[in-house]
């Protein structure tokens, strides 16, 4: 009887070293936001705007999305930003005018970096030689699910 006691004592053991980190790891950016607080130089000419929107009951986006010019190209730069903060964020330039799965999102997009932070304003660098005109939304996207968190579909002036 001591055996199997000790035995599932071990596994328990083992089930906690290897469970709770990865439960930290994904339940934690639920409830700790990453604050950034970039700024951002003047003068630069806007080449669209839009509004983050809500993908769904749970993951909520607020603030605006400004594609501008810059003397280095263009860059997406986000204004009284919020969204629910969660793992694997990424921020995409996206064809689709408002994807709400990730076959959506497939339907072309160019990755802009991680996200740096889930509230606050931060800018984004468009790769070079990437027409930001044949995009039509930012998205918010978790790479380990496959979710879009924000989407804010882009209106040229």
């Amino acid at each position: 009887m001591r055996r199997i006691i000790a035995r599932w004592w071990w596994v328990g053991a083992l089930a906690a070293v290897v469970g709770l980190p990865a439960a930290w790891y994904l339940a934690s950016p639920l409830f700790i936001d990453r604050i950034v607080a970039e700024e951002f130089q003047s003068g630069a000419a806007e080449l669209a705007r839009g509004a983050f929107t809500d993908a769904d009951g749970f993951h909520k986006g607020s603030g605006t999305a400004r594609v501008v010019s810059v003397p280095a190209g263009a860059e997406v730069r986000f204004e009284s930003f919020q969204v629910t903060n969660g793992p694997d964020l990424y921020v995409y330039l996206a064809v689709h005018p408002e994807p709400r799965s990730r076959a959506e999102v497939d339907e072309g997009f160019v990755n802009l970096g991680r996200l740096k932070g889930n509230v606050g304003p931060q800018a984004y660098p468009v790769p070079a030689g990437t027409d930001p005109g044949r995009y039509r939304s930012v998205v918010i996207y978790c790479r380990a699910f496959h979710v879009v968190f924000s989407t804010a579909t882009l209106d040229r002036p």
